[in-house]
């Protein structure tokens, strides 16, 4: 069995999107969809430098759109389940058909451009935790104030905080942690200060009708798998200031019986998740179009 992955903010890397654009077709569905959401796709997946793309207006809209192109030069594939990492849940959103492509670029555009406006409220960010036991080490950041944000398995927890929250925790580490790593975000995604993010998002959602998910589709915010459209939808929006719970969608994979899977581009944080958390399990990231021929392998064998 076979599940499609999406990851999420800080995936990107300058030039990602520059190999993808050379198949057949593709610069012209990014230029239509660059369009219809009024950011310029290809400039930004090719050519602009890193602190443009960390930019959250214009990351989470790069993403889904490299998530979706590189999904689509598989062929017409039918994963047994689906499942992304924060904005990538908008990607997955679209491989099981709850939303077509522009719909999911046109939402995560708007996300991004709430969640950016949020940010700037109060200066904020995250940090990954590598190591260490996940029940002390989110007692410790609720001691600090932080929260964790991401819950990732595999050793792995993401605080988000104030600047000078995430301060103290460089000083003063949960037990057993041995490093804590700035991530590349620009902001405290999936907790409270989002909040103003939740509200436009849930304005942007009305304008959306939702189909039901073609395949199972496993929701991040408890690893619960959802059937309805319209529910999907609505976890959608509110995982915005919900932490991100990876680690119990992984522990789905393993119920649903998960044999194999495929990280669409930019691909490398979630396959190495899997790696150290789903033993046995055959991993791929779709980093560039070199890797697809041993993706269709792949998924001739376990799809």
């Amino acid at each position: 069995m076979l599940v499609l992955v999406a990851p999420g903010q800080g995936a990107q890397t300058p030039g990602f999107l520059t190999p993808w654009l050379e198949l057949p077709g593709a610069a012209d569905r990014v230029a239509a969809w660059s369009d219809a959401i009024g950011l310029d796709l290809v400039h930004y997946g090719t050519q602009a430098d890193a602190d443009a793309i960390r930019d959250t207006s214009v990351a989470q809209p790069l993403l889904v759109a490299a998530g979706i192109l590189s999904a689509a030069a598989l062929g017409d594939i039918a994963p047994g389940a689906v499942a992304g990492h924060s904005v990538g849940e908008i990607t997955a959103a679209a491989f099981a058909g709850v939303l077509d492509d522009t719909a999911a670029l046109t939402l995560v555009r708007k996300r991004g451009l709430a969640m950016a406006e949020a940010a700037a409220i109060t200066e904020t960010g995250m940090s990954a935790l590598l190591g260490g036991d996940p029940d002390t080490s989110v007692a410790h950041l609720e001691k600090l104030g932080l929260t964790p944000a991401n819950i990732n398995g595999a050793g792995q927890i993401v605080a988000a905080g104030t600047m000078e929250q995430l301060a103290a925790l460089n000083e003063d580490k949960p037990e057993g942690v041995r490093k804590v790593v700035p991530l590349k975000v620009a902001g405290a995604f999936h907790t409270h200060h989002m909040g103003p993010a939740v509200e436009k998002l849930a304005e942007a959602a009305k304008e959306l009708v939702p189909g039901d998910p073609r395949v199972t589709y496993v929701s991040n915010k408890d690893g619960r798998t959802v059937a309805a459209g319209a529910e999907v939808l609505e976890r959608l929006v509110g995982q915005v200031a919900n932490p991100v719970r990876w680690d119990l969608c992984m522990e789905t994979f393993k119920e649903l019986g998960v044999t194999a899977l495929i990280e669409v581009c930019p691909g490398g944080t979630l396959t190495g998740l899997a790696k150290r958390a789903l033993p046995g399990v055959t991993t791929l990231a779709l980093k560039t179009p070199d890797d697809l021929d041993a993706a269709r392998e792949l998924i001739a064998e376990h799809a």
